[in-house]
């Protein structure tokens, strides 16, 4: 039985039998082409480009116009020629990725006789609507979905704040063209200033809507 050679190759144009290192055919002189690796390069390339435009994600824009709210104030400057906005307030509708998220309300509470927060604290409601405009269920979670600061201070959601309301907590699915309405809660200082509450649609898009809420 004839074992052939792996290391050896015909020359494309003479049929001889060359090394397969070989740059050009010896017997005639034919160079030999291989496009092996040009083919990879340019499959590399593609499947980045591809890849590239289906990851493009949106930047958050206020979409719609600000409704009124008897809650806090938000902080709003308006301005003749408007650049990209990089914060919204309440009651701004903010669209990203056929997402629309809206910060309906935000409230200060006292709590209850039985549920109240710590002395010199208040409880501090910020009410939320996701509207969801894409194609595909979303996943909204009060811990993983948002982000919030209190003066330039992280802090957590409380959820004595959370059960001294009444409303939905932000949790859940929501289905391509369904919404979802509710509130997360946190226990801030009752002298507190401005809140800047972060919302994250997809942890791996890398984009995200900050909303600020003034106190007064």
């Amino acid at each position: 039985m004839e074992v052939k050679n792996k290391s050896m190759i015909k020359c494309k144009a003479c049929g001889a039998e060359i090394a397969k290192s070989a740059k050009a055919c010896p017997s005639c002189g034919a160079k030999q082409k291989s496009f092996h690796w040009w083919y990879i390069l340019v499959g590399i390339v593609v499947i980045g480009i591809i890849g590239a435009l289906g990851n493009r994600d949106d930047k958050p824009e206020k979409v719609g116009g600000a409704s009124s709210s008897p809650s806090l104030s938000a902080s709003v400057s308006a301005s003749p020629t408007q650049p990209a906005k990089e914060t919204f307030g309440v009651g701004e509708q903010v669209s990203i990725n056929d997402i629309v998220v809206t910060l309906t309300g935000v409230e200060n509470s006292a709590g209850s006789d039985f549920n109240k927060p710590k002395d010199g604290n208040v409880f501090v409601l910020c009410s939320f609507e996701i509207e969801n405009n894409s194609s595909k269920d979303i996943s909204v979670s009060s811990l993983m979905s948002f982000e919030a600061y209190v003066d330039g201070y992280s802090t957590n959601m409380s959820l004595g704040s959370q059960i001294s309301s009444d409303a939905k907590q932000l949790d859940g699915s929501v289905a391509a063209g369904k919404k979802m309405a509710g509130a997360i809660g946190y226990e801030l200082p009752e002298d507190w200033k401005e809140l800047e509450i972060t919302f994250i649609p997809d942890f791996w898009s890398g984009n995200d809507i900050v909303f600020i809420a003034n106190n007064g």
